[in-house]
Formats: C-alpha cells, structure tokens, sequence
C-alpha cells in the first residue's frame, strides 16, 4: 500500500465515508537563497516527496484533523480559531483565518494527511500543509480563488497566525511546480518562468547535516538589516535604487568606499546571485548541466564566504563532492547554520558518494548523516474526488 493509499484507508476508517484525495509537494531550491527577501529571483522545483490531504466537508463549523505521521489529532472550530502550543495544527488554522479573513463560504471538514517530507530538513513540509489544504478548501467548497491567490493566502497563514515571517517561494513553487520544470521566480513582480530540467540519470540528492545552530535565526534577520543597510547607502549614489535587486556589481564598486567591508560582502553576494540565478536558468535552456553545476559551487562559495550564513558542517559536506566528477553541483540549501546540501549526482555514483561522504562525516563530527535522494515532480494536484 502506497502512502496515498494508506492516508485514504485511515480517513475511511475513522470518518466512514469517501474523502477527496490531494497530493502536496515539498520542494528544494536549485538556486538563489536569500535573494527573495531583497526581491531577487529564485530556482525551486517541486519533489517527488509529498503530504497527501484525505479531506471531506462536514455539516457543522467542526474541523477535525488527523496527523498520520504524529498521530495526534486535533479539533477546532473554523468561527472560534486559537492558536496552539500542538505546532501543527496553527498551520491548517491559518489557512482557515485566511479565508474566512477573505470572506469566503467555508464550512467544517474532516482531514486525514501524512507523507514522506522529512520534518525539518529544509524541503518545506510547513508550506506543503498550508498550500495542500488551501488547494483542497478551494476544490471541496468550489471556492474559485485564483491559483496565486492561494499561494499569497498560504504565506499569509504562516506570516500572521503561525507568526514565521517567510517569503513567498515555498508556497508558490508549492502550487505552480510542474514535472521536469524549475520554475524561477521574480519576487519583485511575481512573475514566474518554467526551465527545463530533464535530466533522467541524475538525482537531486540531500546530504541533512542534522544540525541546526542557534544563530540561524538572530542571524537571518540580521543579514536581512545588512542588505537594508546597504541600499540606504547606495541610494545616496543612485536615488532610483529600491533593493538590491537593481544593483549591477559595476554601481557595487562605485560605492564599496561608502560600506563597512561587512557590508559590502553581503550586497556583493546578492548582487552576484541574483545574477547566477540568471545564468543557471539559461544553462538549463541549453541543456547545459556542467555549467549549471558550477554556478551551484559558486553560490556556495558566496553564502560561506560573502553573505557568512554556512557552518563548519555544511562547508565539509560540500568539500567532500566539490571535485567529484560524478557530482555536477553542490551548495547549501535554505537559511543556513545547518540543514542540507542539494547536490546533482548521476545516478550510478549515488551509492559510492552517499557511502564516502556518510563515513567521512561521522569520523569528523561523530553524527550519523542523513541522505535524501529525490526528483522533481508536480506541484499541488488532485488525485480524485471533487
């Protein structure tokens, strides 16, 4: 029985009758991190990795929801919405508030949902929730939102009810992912452009570092002052400026003498990504992965060096492949201080680099690696029912 299979079993089980049927992926990011909040572009891609949402209206304003993975099980009502100490459940709470905030016809549901995105390893399960069950409400109560409606009401759910201040990448690559495409995102506009990535005989591989280090978060926010601080500066030399997204490296360097040297490395990163991100999406038109996977070294090499959001643990895992001619690219993925590397290695190899790099790891930092190995998959669909 595959996953789908089992979370429809346990629904029909416990609420005794036919549920409608949503697939939610998670997603990895390619390239381009941290360049969202300074309104940059991104390259996510949906995964072959997903939450599946059996879901089916009720008659009262009860929802009650059934997490497979946890089992646990939580009970709210959708006119008295209060945040939990649970975790879980303030993210289906959230979609909820969204919609009910928008003015939209909602009644109680019953939903059974599980899967097989690693909690917390940075593939977004969180975001997977939100925009699986805003997907599925809008199917079930024939709601008829826009698709980046929704993705817009998912990233609202976790920036006011959760209380997380996320972009908005997860959530859209979440609904607009397709098979065998990145998608790259202009998060100035909105816009959005798919790229080819058919590659069948490499896998997208995640070496886990399982660490997370404190700074992550006082860190993050502290990078996002920094490129602020960078912008008042460069205005004064180009009022026009809004973000570093209209930041060329030439007008950088016409103001590198006004910035502390902190300063400028970080501005000099995310105007050098922005760029890569450009230049990895016309590697992809071209069907050029060598070129590609060397654009993923380079931002690597600038969010450790320049932007100083990597650790000691990432840094290793990445120079345990960076000269493997079987691994075409490899970098950090997300916010940084811990989390993964996304690596793109050819199938045969998968075995011999996941054994080298796991022994190597655990003889340097005594921590048993985990290895995610994926694809690219659709993003947010309707398996069956409504």
């Amino acid at each position: 029985m595959n996953l789908a299979e089992r979370v429809e079993e346990i629904f029909n089980a416990r609420f005794h009758r036919q549920p409608m049927l949503v697939r939610s992926p998670g997603r990895v990011n390619l390239i381009g991190e941290h360049t969202d909040y300074n309104l940059g572009f991104v390259l996510p891609a949906a995964i072959d990795k997903a939450m599946y949402f059996a879901i089916a209206p009720r008659t009262d304003q009860v929802c009650h929801a059934v997490a497979v993975d946890m089992k646990e099980e939580y009970t709210f009502a959708i006119d008295n919405l209060q945040k939990t100490s649970a975790g879980w459940p303030n993210y289906l709470m959230g979609v909820v508030d969204q919609l009910m905030k928008a003015h939209y016809s909602l009644q109680g549901f019953d939903c059974v949902f599980g899967g097989d995105i690693p909690i917390g390893a940075g593939l977004s399960s969180s975001a997977a929730l939100e925009a699986g069950l805003a997907f599925a409400c809008n199917r079930m109560f024939q709601l008829k939102i826009d698709p980046l409606a929704l993705v817009k009401a998912a990233q609202k759910a976790e920036n006011e009810f959760v209380g997380l201040q996320c972009g908005i990448m997860d959530q859209y690559i979440n609904i607009f992912g397709q098979p065998e495409q990145a998608l790259r995102i202009d998060c100035r506009s909105l816009e959005f452009t798919y790229y080819p990535f058919h590659h069948p005989r490499v896998a997208i591989v995640l070496f886990n570092s399982c660490v997370s280090h404190s700074l992550a978060s006082s860190e993050y926010n502290r990078r996002r002052e920094e490129c602020t601080e960078g912008v008042a500066m460069i205005k004064q030399l180009f009022p026009y400026i809004a973000s570093l997204r209209d930041v060329s490296s030439e007008m950088l360097k016409e103001c590198q003498s006004k910035m502390t040297p902190v300063i400028y490395r970080r501005c000099k990163y995310v105007v050098e990504e922005n760029s890569r991100v450009l230049k990895a999406c016309a590697a992809l038109e071209k069907n050029d992965l060598t070129s590609f996977g060397v654009l993923m070294h380079q931002s690597h090499e600038g969010l450790s060096r320049d932007y100083e959001v990597s650790c000691t643990e990432l840094d290793f895992l990445h120079s345990l492949v960076e000269h493997n001619p079987h691994v075409y690219g490899s970098r950090m993925m997300g916010g940084g201080f811990g989390g993964c590397t996304i690596n793109l290695i050819d199938h045969e190899a998968i075995e011999a680099t996941q054994r080298t790099v796991t022994e190597h790891y655990k003889r340097k930092f005594h921590i048993d690696l985990k290895t995610y190995i994926t694809s690219i998959g659709a993003g947010t669909t309707l398996m069956h029912g409504q």
